[in-house]
């Protein structure tokens, strides 16, 4: 029998941009500055504009070319109050969510964990599916790990971290000295330049508390 196409249910982890109340200009130049930080995560990622914080009428068109020339894609608005606000964003192109419900993470069967014994060098990507991720070595500046579940590092971590890739809260990143460019646990991501001082070239802990990412400096 031929194969034929199908439909089904997924998730997957988005950013979201979450537009204040200033002009369109001021969230598009706070945009592009963010991804110059870290341009390789987010080249053509999908983003999703939360509206819900703004009051005034949307150029919804202007939105998305501007976030379009920032490097990502927008691919669906959300926080909309009213049915002329959602027809517009449809007019442009838009797909509008709901957020009145989170989504469910499907449960997925973790395998054993992933384990890098060679240094992760700038420009290399390592993807552990469905398991944790270890690395015995370091990771350098411009080199991406990723995990679907924590990501445990037992160098000095100058990359890019991305633990729960797969929308797992629960997921955490430990590394011997953190000198990280990005960290991000299930979506939520930090730059180097919100990553306290005091939690730097430390060996620390990553972990999610109320959508927030926490660090904790580990003694041991």
């Amino acid at each position: 029998m031929a194969n034929s196409p199908d439909l089904k249910g997924s998730s997957f982890t988005l950013s979201v941009l979450h537009l204040s109340d200033n002009p369109l200009s001021d969230t598009l130049s706070y945009l592009k500055e963010k991804i110059s930080q870290a341009p390789s995560f987010f080249s053509s990622a999908p983003i999703v504009l939360n509206i819900t914080k703004v009051t005034q009428e949307i150029d919804f068109s202007m939105l998305k070319a501007g976030v379009m020339d920032s490097g990502m894609v927008p691919v669906a608005v959300i926080g909309c109050k009213d049915r002329r606000t959602e027809n517009l964003a449809k007019e442009s192109g838009l797909a509008v969510m709901s957020g009145s419900a989170p989504v469910k993470q499907p449960t997925q069967k973790m395998v054993p964990a992933k384990v890098i014994r060679t240094p992760v060098r700038s420009g290399q990507q390592v993807y552990a599916a469905n398991s944790d991720l270890i690395i015995l070595n370091h990771v350098s500046a411009g080199a991406e790990v990723i995990a679907d579940g924590s990501i445990h590092i037992h160098g000095t971590l100058r990359g890019r971290a991305i633990a729960g890739a797969s929308g797992q809260k629960e997921a955490r990143i430990i590394c011997n000295d953190l000198q990280a460019e990005l960290v991000s646990i299930a979506g939520n991501y930090w730059l180097s330049d919100q990553i306290e001082t005091n939690y730097w070239q430390q060996k620390v802990m990553l972990s999610m508390e109320s959508d927030v990412l926490k660090f904790e400096i580990l003694n041991i």
